[in-house]
């Protein structure tokens, strides 16, 4: 009877192989936040969702990014751009490029989570339209996050931070374009924050370790 257990996960269908692959070495690498919030009074709450809001306790702040900050942010950014796992972004980016691409103007903005007794800069986001003319009124985003400071909510800070000012900026729902299936957290996160997944892009990216994975479009009202 063992000897048959074995064989038959032995051959399971290479699909199966495949997606177990993935979710445990995500598992293993994708970070972001603890999967429930400290208890305390609601910070950002937002409504249209059912998602668990932000804690007041929390030893950090969120606000609009000056020029200031950007080497704090170069900090959070490459190393996330070199890794290439998580950003459709070519891993050689310069800082100048990188600067040209994540800093926005209004309607969009760029923010940054600041601990609040340092100053120092524990992530950052952004979010901008998704495209010109008549699809203007959509909104994208992303958000990284420091790799010694995941656990604290930050990401999910920063995802409600952009629903409310991108909905205050006149924007009246938000996409995102390409969400790396294999970034099993991430996923969990924004479903956690109302978004759908409206397509799975098959093999659309190509991970330095796992090889090719989908890419997720997910989007929600704002």
């Amino acid at each position: 009877m063992q000897r048959q257990e074995r064989h038959t996960t032995d051959q399971r269908h290479p699909v199966l192989l495949t997606i177990t692959a993935i979710i445990s070495f995500a598992l293993q690498k994708t970070l972001l936040l603890r999967s429930s919030p400290m208890p305390g009074k609601l910070r950002y709450v937002d409504k249209a969702a059912t998602v668990a809001a932000v804690s007041q306790e929390q030893n950090f702040h969120i606000r609009e990014a000056t020029p200031e900050d950007w080497p704090g942010m170069w900090s959070i950014l490459e190393p996330v751009i070199r890794d290439g796992e998580t950003f459709t972004w070519d891993r050689d980016t310069s800082e100048d490029a990188a600067r040209s691409k994540w800093i926005k103007e209004a309607p969009g903005q760029t923010f940054v989570a600041v601990r609040q007794d340092t100053g120092e800069i524990l992530g950052t986001g952004e979010f901008h339209a998704n495209q010109a003319g008549g699809g203007s009124h959509v909104a994208n985003a992303g958000y990284m996050v420091g790799a010694n400071n995941s656990g604290q909510g930050i990401a999910r800070a920063l995802c409600a931070y952009s629903l409310s000012e991108a909905k205050a900026a006149g924007f009246l729902s938000m996409q995102y374009n390409a969400v790396v299936e294999s970034n099993v957290r991430a996923v969990w996160l924004w479903q956690s924050m109302g978004f759908k997944i409206l397509a799975t892009v098959p093999e659309a990216f190509n991970h330095p370790e796992i090889g090719y994975v989908g890419l997720h479009v997910m989007y929600r009202k704002l």
